[in-house]
């Protein structure tokens, strides 16, 4: 039976050492390619919307090469083929994902990048060694069918001189655990620049706070300069946030970020509990200046939400929270709809 993972099966070795793919396997990916119908906006003409999305994809490394690895199975890694299925299926809906965790060696990346096709392209940060960098990467990955590289891509790196940010000698670090990534993308008619970030889950007072103080300061800075050249800013990634009214939130919007209504009672992460959704684990945020002169301009929101994986995706092995996990990941993804302005247009 004809899977999209075929794609990646042309390159030898590739082939899932356990057969063809099971019927359930199928079943279950058309009954979820059904919900995510119902859940994310279909891709129109780029002048009418553009899709946009976070997902820290947990320990996204490895990958063995069976369709289904069963709960309690010796292989190593449990990501599956099925699991790179669902993750592959999720993607494709978007037109840039903003991805975190991404390791070393990039066995599941490449894998994935074949699934989703040679109109896919990303751009990636070098590794961030050291303990709280944990060798990860951080990805863009966009449909290059739809939205194209403008031209900017860098890291967020803070001056010597932290005082600009509101720091004392000795409060921030000499730089990010892992910086930052900007990309700016332009569709037709609009450009934007995207900063994701996987902020250090260190102590909150030490590492945490200085880290997000400083990433929305930068970005309060660089958004009023860049809207002068027509470039809007975004805000979107792992910031290791927790419930509304902690300081850690608050130190993220101070500057006036500002997370968008439609996501704000959505839960971030399979542990938090659906009765209280914004208080533990509202780590992942998609944010952006809406006034002042680093507002954006001619993008206007349109919906935005999370793409549930928990209770919908490998039921039938019964796997605990943390089993899934490194399966699929322990993140929701999280997204945004734009519809551009139809007077909109672009600057250099």
């Amino acid at each position: 039976m004809a899977t999209p993972l075929d794609l990646l099966f042309k390159t030898p070795g590739n082939a899932p050492l356990d057969g063809n793919v099971p019927a359930g396997v199928v079943e279950e990916m058309r009954a979820y390619s059904a919900y995510l119908d119902t859940v994310v906006p279909p891709k129109r003409d780029v002048d009418r919307n553009i899709l946009i999305a976070t997902w820290n994809i947990a320990h996204f490394r490895s990958l063995t090469r069976k369709w289904s690895v069963p709960a309690s199975s010796e292989d190593s890694p449990k990501r599956d083929y099925r699991s790179l299925w669902a993750i592959a299926e999720i993607v494709s809906r978007f037109d840039v994902v903003a991805v975190q965790e991404v390791g070393a060696g990039f066995e599941a990346l490449r894998a994935l990048m074949d699934v989703l096709g040679s109109k896919w392209s990303f751009l990636m940060t070098d590794r961030n060694e050291g303990q709280a960098g944990n060798n990860e990467h951080i990805a863009f990955l966009f449909d290059s069918s739809r939205v194209s590289l403008s031209g900017l891509a860098g890291e967020l790196v803070i001056p010597d001189d932290a005082s600009k940010y509101g720091f004392t000698e000795g409060s921030f670090k000499r730089q990010f655990a892992r910086n930052p990534y900007a990309v700016s993308f332009r569709t037709r008619d609009t450009t934007f620049i995207l900063v994701t970030a996987h902020i250090d889950y260190g102590n909150e007072d030490t590492q945490r706070l200085p880290e997000l103080r400083a990433i929305a300061r930068w970005m309060q800075d660089w958004a009023a300069r860049e809207n002068r050249w027509h470039h809007n800013l975004i805000a979107l990634g792992d910031f290791n946030l927790e419930r509304i009214g902690n300081k850690l939130y608050e130190a993220f919007v101070e500057t006036g970020l500002e997370v968008p209504f439609v996501l704000q009672s959505h839960p971030r992460t399979i542990y938090a509990r659906a009765s209280e959704p914004e208080k533990d684990s509202y780590h992942d945020q998609i944010a952006w200046f809406s006034k002042g002169r680093a507002k954006l301009i001619d993008l206007e929101l349109a919906d935005g939400g999370i793409v549930e994986t928990w209770g919908r995706l490998l039921v039938d092995l019964g796997l605990t929270k943390a089993s899934f996990s490194v399966r699929i990941s322990d993140h929701f993804p999280l997204w945004v709809e734009f519809r551009p302005s139809q007077d909109s247009s672009i600057s250099a």
